[in-house]
């Protein structure tokens, strides 16, 4: 399957270089650049691509925003952010927003292929350093707090959440638990219907908050 990409950046060098990578990779293709949010959002309506490279600070709608709107109008739609701003506020605001990526763009061009990839699979990727302040926010708290909603799964879907919480993609889940890819997928799904969660880096928080998962300290 091909994956449909929009670019969003206000920088058209930028859009130009991304553009160049990855119309040489075979199973990607761009269908669409925006200069501004507003642009994106309307890409994204008319295209419906799989996924969405977002940069943050555009004239007018930011990319946040934008984000919102892509992801409450398309839920089939994922969104990459890549910005140079990796403060603690833009992270907590695209993952509120329903990114299912954040990357800084100092990153190597295969990573930010290998996240479009991950993120139209239905995964979420960010940024390692990114990772570890939003794990060491949850290192910082003395106990985990109860979430009454996990009263709603399973045991094994418990088991699927904490393998999530964890960091693995289906794949890893269906090897580890000896299932295909498709039921890991279920369960995956199930989880995020019955615990109210709009994307698996929700699932991952919840993991968290829950102590299902505990951070490495």
């Amino acid at each position: 399957m091909t994956i449909h990409v929009v670019l969003a950046d206000d920088q058209e060098l930028v859009r130009a270089g991304l553009r160049m990578v990855i119309d040489t990779t075979p199973d990607v293709e761009v269908v669409g650049e925006a200069a501004t949010g507003a642009q994106a959002v309307r890409l994204a309506r008319e295209l419906r691509p799989e996924v969405v490279v977002m940069d943050i600070r555009m004239p007018g709608m930011d990319g946040i925003e934008a984000t919102q709107m892509i992801t409450a109008d398309s839920p089939a739609t994922g969104v990459v952010i890549l910005t140079t701003y990796d403060t603690d506020a833009n992270v907590y605001a695209a993952l509120r927003a329903g990114a299912g990526g954040f990357l800084v763009k100092d990153m190597a061009l295969d990573d930010i292929l290998t996240a479009v990839h991950v993120v139209a699979a239905g995964d979420a990727l960010i940024a390692p350093g990114v990772t570890r302040r939003l794990i060491a926010q949850f290192a910082g708290r003395p106990e985990p707090a109860p979430v009454p909603e996990l009263d709603r799964i399973t045991a094994r879907e418990r088991e699927v959440l904490t393998l999530v919480g964890r960091g693995m993609s289906n794949a890893e889940l269906a090897a580890h638990l000896h299932i295909s890819a498709g039921t890991a997928k279920t369960h995956v799904a199930n989880l995020l219907a019955k615990l109210d969660a709009r994307d698996r880096v929700q699932l991952v928080i919840l993991a968290y908050q829950s102590g299902l998962v505990a951070p490495t300290r």
